[in-house]
């Protein structure tokens, strides 16, 4: 499509969109009077208006019904998070009984670590993205700790070459041929939060298994943002958190998927509690666990509903819109947001560098951009001015253009804030 950076045009993206109605889902925060333009979706989604009515319908049970909501409610407690298993199975390409909703990202990750981190002396070695979020960096040194391991002898870092900010496949697959046998676990994050590179999971699963070690897959930028076909790629496991593209709310509750061919296998470690337990005999205090056969048998705990309320409000509004059109309005977009960057460079003589690979099958909703000979002065600006968007030191912001609720127009008024807060700056 051949772009132009004027309102006009952007206006006519937007009476185009098919999405456009669900920007009115949403509430924006507002700046000076004035509604801002959102680019932080990948920290933290907007709040979905139809939330709060699954929130008060919980609170309404509780006040109402006490105790008795766990089986008489309208959505009943005791299997509430069962009603996330058809809509989430296809955001993430599963079988409905491959997903579960529990804890949070890091926590479920460490839970699925026990089971599918099995070190020996000869395979022991983890290979990882290096500048992964730190979280995924404790959580795995931690455990190699906890085996008794040496986290500079069984982590095994995949770097960039130099004067490059994405990682190559074919030098993934080749450090997954040199650790070879040594090799007991491939986990990394299918979206670098930093850069928005996109990896190739279904050939780095491949490879890994074919190495002879499980892979693990951290989607927390990656679930409600990209296609994910989970099963038939044939991924052990993967976790994501909920409250970037999905909308559920601060640090709210995780999605975990665990393939089925894992279902079965009780020499597989867990860390075992009653949700996991067989659901029909769950009530009979049984001292043996007998896990539920499929991901729900690695719950541990008795399900926080009130948190996943609005988890299930925001699921339920991605099963309306379905993922290919959710795909298909984030390319364009993205691409758009692209094209106003290098229009404002232009415009002001500047020097930015997007570091997010340009292949569109390596990006998602997400462009981080250098802003060479600029300092936090221009975010500070951007933010006072409506604009809320992510500084990463020393001089990368990172747009996410969410399909949902972000307009073309935004896009185009994104650039006119920007180029405005670049030319006061060289006065």
């Amino acid at each position: 499509m051949d772009f132009q950076n004027t309102r006009e045009f952007a206006q006519q993206l937007d009476a185009k969109d098919k999405l456009a109605k669900y920007r009115d889902e949403f509430h924006f925060p507002h700046v000076n009077g004035k509604q801002v333009i959102y680019f932080t979706g990948n920290s933290l989604g907007l709040q979905p208006k139809r939330t709060k009515a699954y929130v008060d319908e919980i609170m309404d049970d509780w006040a109402k019904l006490a105790v008795e909501g766990h089986f008489y409610a309208d959505k009943p407690w005791w299997d509430y998070h069962e009603r996330f298993a058809a809509p989430l199975s296809k955001v993430v390409g599963a079988l409905p009984s491959e997903v579960t909703v529990m804890n949070t990202l890091t926590i479920n990750l460490h839970l699925m670590m026990v089971s599918f981190y099995r070190p020996t002396a000869k395979r022991f070695k983890i290979i990882c993205e290096e500048k992964a979020f730190p979280s995924d960096q404790y959580m795995i040194k931690s455990q190699v700790k906890f085996h008794g391991l040496n986290p500079e002898d069984a982590i095994v870092e995949l770097k960039r070459r130099p004067g490059e900010h994405n990682i190559r496949l074919e030098d993934v697959l080749a450090k997954i041929n040199e650790v070879g046998d040594e090799l007991a676990l491939v986990l990394i994050g299918g979206v670098n939060y930093y850069t928005g590179q996109v990896f190739d999971m279904k050939t780095i699963t491949k490879a890994g298994q074919d190495a002879g070690a499980y892979v693990g897959w951290d989607l927390a930028h990656a679930a409600g943002n990209i296609a994910l076909e989970l099963h038939d790629w044939n991924v052990d496991f993967a976790a994501w958190c909920s409250y970037k593209y999905m909308n559920s709310g601060p640090g709210n509750a995780s999605g975990a998927f665990i393939h089925e061919m894992h279902h079965n296998d009780m020499d597989l470690n867990r860390f075992a509690g009653w949700w996991g337990h067989n659901k029909e005999r769950r009530f009979l205090m049984e001292p043996n666990f007998d896990p539920i056969r499929g991901a729900n048998g690695w719950q541990v705990s008795c399900l926080p509903v009130i948190a996943l309320a609005p988890y299930l409000a925001s699921v339920e509004m991605f099963d309306e819109v379905g993922m290919p059109a959710l795909i298909q309005k984030r390319d364009l977009i993205t691409s758009y947001l692209e094209f106003i960057l290098g229009e404002v460079d232009k415009e002001v003589n500047g020097n930015f560098e997007v570091i997010t690979p340009t292949d569109p099958v390596q990006r998602a909703s997400q462009i981080s951009v250098f802003l060479h000979g600029e300092g936090r002065s221009l975010f500070e600006y951007l933010m006072k001015n409506g604009v809320i968007t992510d500084w990463r030191e020393p001089n990368v912001i990172r747009l996410a253009p969410v399909p949902l609720y972000c307009s073309f127009e935004d896009m185009y008024e994104f650039g006119q804030v920007l180029k405005e807060g670049i030319l006061s700056h060289k006065k």
